[in-house]
This record gives C-alpha cells, sequence and structure tokens, in this order.
C-alpha cells in the first residue's frame, strides 16, 4: 500500500516510478523464475555477494531448503506482482472524489487521518478485487515454481498445477490429472463467486 499513496501525493517522476515498479509484471513468469533462481543461488547470488563483503559464515539457500523453498517462490512472486497490485490500488485512489480531500483540508484533518478513517473503507471494494487476484494466481501458479525448482527439493514446492501436469503427462495418470484440475477449478470458484456476489448482487439490492 506504501507505493500506491506515495505515488497519489503525485510525487515528481510519477511516471518514471510506474514503470519501474510495474516492468517486472510484464515479464514472464518463466522470465521471472530463471532470474530469480540465478538471484538465490548460493554460487553466484545473493549468498555468495554477502560472503564477498566479509560474512563467511552467511548462508541463504532458500530454493534447496525445504522449510524454505515456498518462501524464495513467494519473493519472485511478489516481485512480479506488486505492479499489478499497486496499479490497482493507485486506480482507487485517483477515483476518489476530489471534494472529499478539499472538505478534508477545510476541516483542518491531517492527511494520515483522510486516509485511514475516509480513503481506506471507501476502497474496500478496490482490496478485495486485488486480493481476490492475488489469491486465485497463487492457485493457478504454474510456471514460476517450474522455473525456479520443478517442485523440489522433493515435493516440497509442488503447487496444485504442477501436479495436475505431472499427474497428467508424467506419470500418463489422466483420472488423477482430471480430479485434481476439478479441485482446482472448484477451488477458483470458491473465490471467484463471493467476490461476484459482493461486487453485483450486493449493488443491485441496495
Amino acid at each position: 500500500m506504501a507505493q500506491p499513496l506515495c505515488l497519489d501525493r503525485k510525487v515528481r517522476g510519477e511516471a518514471v516510478f510506474r514503470t519501474v515498479f510495474l516492468y517486472p509484471f510484464a515479464l514472464s513468469f518463466i522470465v521471472t523464475g530463471l532470474v530469480w533462481q540465478w538471484i538465490l543461488n548460493p554460487e553466484f547470488g545473493i549468498e555468495r555477494v554477502v560472503r564477498s563483503l566479509g560474512w563467511e559464515g552467511f548462508s541463504f539457500d532458500p530454493l534447496h531448503d525445504p522449510a524454505l523453498v515456498l518462501y524464495g517462490i513467494l519473493i519472485a512472486g511478489i516481485w512480479q506482482g506488486t505492479g499489478l497490485v499497486m496499479v490497482i490500488m493507485l486506480a482507487g485512489l485517483r477515483g476518489i472524489d476530489e471534494d472529499i480531500w478539499k472538505a478534508a483540508r477545510i476541516d483542518g484533518i491531517p492527511t494520515w487521518k483522510t486516509y485511514t478513517h475516509v480513503v481506506i473503507p471507501m476502497m474496500r471494494p478496490v482490496f478485495v478485487t486485488a486480493l481476490v487476484l492475488v489469491a486465485s494466481g497463487i492457485v493457478k501458479v504454474y510456471d514460476l515454481v517450474v522455473a525456479q525448482t520443478s517442485g523440489g527439493p522433493g515435493i516440497a514446492s509442488q503447487m496444485p498445477a504442477l501436479y495436475v501436469m505431472d499427474r497428467m503427462f508424467k506419470d500418463q495418470n489422466l483420472a488423477q490429472g482430471f480430479a485434481a484440475s476439478t479441485m482446482m477449478l472448484v477451488t477458483v470458484a470458491i473465490i471467484l463467486i463471493p467476490w461476484a456476489w459482493l461486487e453485483f448482487g450486493g449493488k443491485k439490492r441496495g
């Protein structure tokens, strides 16, 4: 939320910052996964850089640690998707009526209180939309995992979409693959249907 709030203040060079934040989203998940696989590789990534600075005992190899591998994938996913969430949030902020800001300034309400007590509560649909997009993206993520870990070590980073592809094309177990893909569809529907009802059904009733 900090990024869109800063950009909403119409800082100098806003267009440049928007481009920088949104650029990762323009890349494919395969490219993002390969880049972060390199960055997190202990032989020539973060671990090697930190050790070259004098911290010889530093260890950071999340992609080969079953307890940390999901965090390694999460780092890459956040880097990739932050730009989209930022754009959605910024669009919501820019959609707030300017008269609200003028009234707040006339009443002497501090900017931070205007955000926390007025603007952010009005952006509930924007938050819900962003949450739905992120949640459905997590359920169907595939290429990012393939590029970084291929589901390893072991099955520590096995994701639903990767599981379906492995069952259907690697193991030739179509029944299990179809069953898993159906569960993925149900999961996405569970996420989307309540959102659609809140956004459209609630408005019609109101």
